[in-house]
């Protein structure tokens, strides 16, 4: 068997432990610790946060979403794929060596997502960003830590508790989708964003196209009145 070889580590602001990005053949792993955030053969429900999202939304002129959380790209590249040239994304990553390596080793995967000139990449907190933009979004995308049960740092809850839902909600305009993929499903966090005042749906997609595990999407809309 072709063994695994650490490309390389990134600290994590607010995190105790490093990321670590491995590859082993064609195959691409993210881990925390023992934890395996990501692996590039299994994209499915990534790729879903970004169309199921669309897919809610329909056709509006001039779209622009912000995704939080880039990961391996594919949930950028999926939205890309789906939206039309006049859309606009905001890329929101917290750990730098992560979009260096959406533009070195793993730039294949994504299809050169972070040079597509409807991306606007930032090295920032996402939960500053929806902060700052005030109607600003469409949609909004979180693929950040494990979901609302924090795994990398625990500055990270706050994205997810009834202040940044608050935030989350403001940062929309009307009939806008706030998107969030969890690992595990969370029946007190669809309660929550209910009670922030989305109307809100759990979707289980599987973490690839066809197999894998069974994670959860939350489709959160704020309504449009």
């Amino acid at each position: 068997m072709i063994p695994w070889v650490v490309l390389d580590t990134a600290p994590v602001p607010g995190g105790s432990e490093p990321l670590r990005l491995r590859q082993r053949g064609t195959e691409f792993s993210i881990q925390l610790g023992p934890n395996e955030l990501m692996n590039s053969r299994l994209s499915g429900s990534e790729e879903a946060l970004a169309t199921l999202t669309a897919e809610r939304l329909g056709i509006r002129a001039n779209p622009c979403w912000l995704i939080g959380g880039y990961g391996m790209g594919f949930t950028l590249r999926a939205a890309l794929d789906t939206l039309d040239a006049k859309a606009r994304i905001v890329m929101a990553e917290l750990v730098p060596a992560v979009l260096d390596w959406g533009r070195g080793p793993l730039a294949p995967i994504s299809s050169e997502a972070l040079a597509d000139p409807r991306v606007e990449a930032r090295v920032a907190d996402v939960s500053e960003v929806i902060r700052a933009g005030r109607g600003a979004y469409d949609a909004i995308l979180l693929d950040v830590d494990n979901g609302p049960d924090g795994l990398t740092r625990s500055a990270n809850d706050r994205l997810y508790d009834a202040a940044g839902l608050a935030a989350a909600r403001a940062a929309l305009r009307p009939g806008g989708v706030l998107a969030v993929w969890s690992a595990h499903p969370d029946p007190a966090f669809t309660q929550r964003l209910a009670r922030g005042g989305f109307r809100v749906e759990a979707v289980g997609v599987r973490a690839g196209r066809s197999r894998g595990a069974r994670h959860t999407i939350w489709l959160a809309e704020r309504p449009a009145r």
